[in-house]
């Protein structure tokens, strides 16, 4: 597996956050309200209509079934229809592909889709992030710490490749400060050092996640993020989560909805990112 990189002096640029947040649910343009109360952040789980015993035990179940699905993989690529939507409106839609080397790289290929050319070509690695703008023929590179600034998401490599292949993120597993049982479905809350997460699953064998969602534990600043997954399919012994939807929300609201038009997990995968002499470094 071959990685090409040319570091580039000189100022950088953001990476197009339509598809690296990608992931899960569209809803209403009100602000989110918190799920989970401040009182919620102590280390006590509380337990809503059953015996402790039978809870605690219920509770490390569910905990086993959700991290069983946890989707571990070498490589991943996928080719992504991209919607999204910001405080400008409805944006045009993009066709995302996308390689992931483990631990190592992501590298993402956006393309407009009406005209079918490639615009940005991205490239992730565990401290930097590099972007080709095709159509203005410019280079630019950023730290990670500017994605994390740009978007105002705690990012790093680990984080994003979660987010891509569908599990959960900022999941503190160490911290459960709710469960219950609901019909066809489990509340489960976690809270972590970034944010109160609040995940439901299907309450059956499989546990499989349904919705997340994320609330800034500092309450100034009141970040939040809703998720959901959908259309599960597993034909290749992963069971993955084929469409999704996100909205994101703290000064601003994002929303975006990603269809997954094909994926393959540890397949040979050949990672390239040349920068041509001619493009300018920004």
């Amino acid at each position: 597996m071959k990685i090409i990189a040319h570091k580039i002096p000189g100022c950088l640029f953001f990476i197009s956050i339509t598809l690296l947040m990608s992931l899960s649910c569209c809803h209403t343009a009100k602000k989110i309200e918190t799920a989970i109360s401040k009182k919620d952040t102590s280390a006590v789980v509380l337990i809503a209509n059953q015996s402790s015993v039978d809870s605690i035990l219920q509770v490390k179940k569910t905990m086993d079934n959700l991290e069983s699905k946890h989707i571990d993989f070498k490589t991943f690529s996928a080719k992504i229809k991209v919607e999204y939507e910001d405080s400008k409106g409805k944006q045009p839609n993009v066709t995302a592909y996308v390689h992931v080397l483990k631990d190592s790289v992501i590298w993402i290929s956006l393309y407009a889709t009406v005209f079918n050319i490639e615009a940005f070509r991205v490239l992730i690695t565990k401290d930097s992030v590099f972007l080709l703008d095709k159509i203005n023929k410019q280079v630019q590179l950023r730290s990670m710490d500017y994605l994390q600034e740009v978007t105002g998401i705690p990012f790093d490599l680990k984080t994003l490749q979660d987010l891509l292949v569908g599990n959960p993120v900022f999941m503190n597993k160490n911290n459960i400060v709710y469960y219950k049982q609901s019909g066809n479905r489990i509340l489960l809350a976690t809270v972590g050092k970034y944010f109160k997460h609040l995940l439901t699953l299907s309450n059956d064998t499989t546990s499989t996640l349904l919705h997340s969602k994320l609330d800034d534990v500092d309450l100034i600043r009141n970040r939040t993020a809703d998720l959901t997954y959908d259309d599960y399919e597993n034909t290749i012994g992963v069971n993955f989560s084929t469409y999704r939807e996100i909205t994101v929300s703290e000064k601003n609201k994002l929303d975006i909805r990603l269809n997954f038009k094909q994926y393959e997990f540890n397949k040979e995968l050949s990672v390239s990112f040349n920068i041509p002499k001619n493009y300018d470094r920004k």
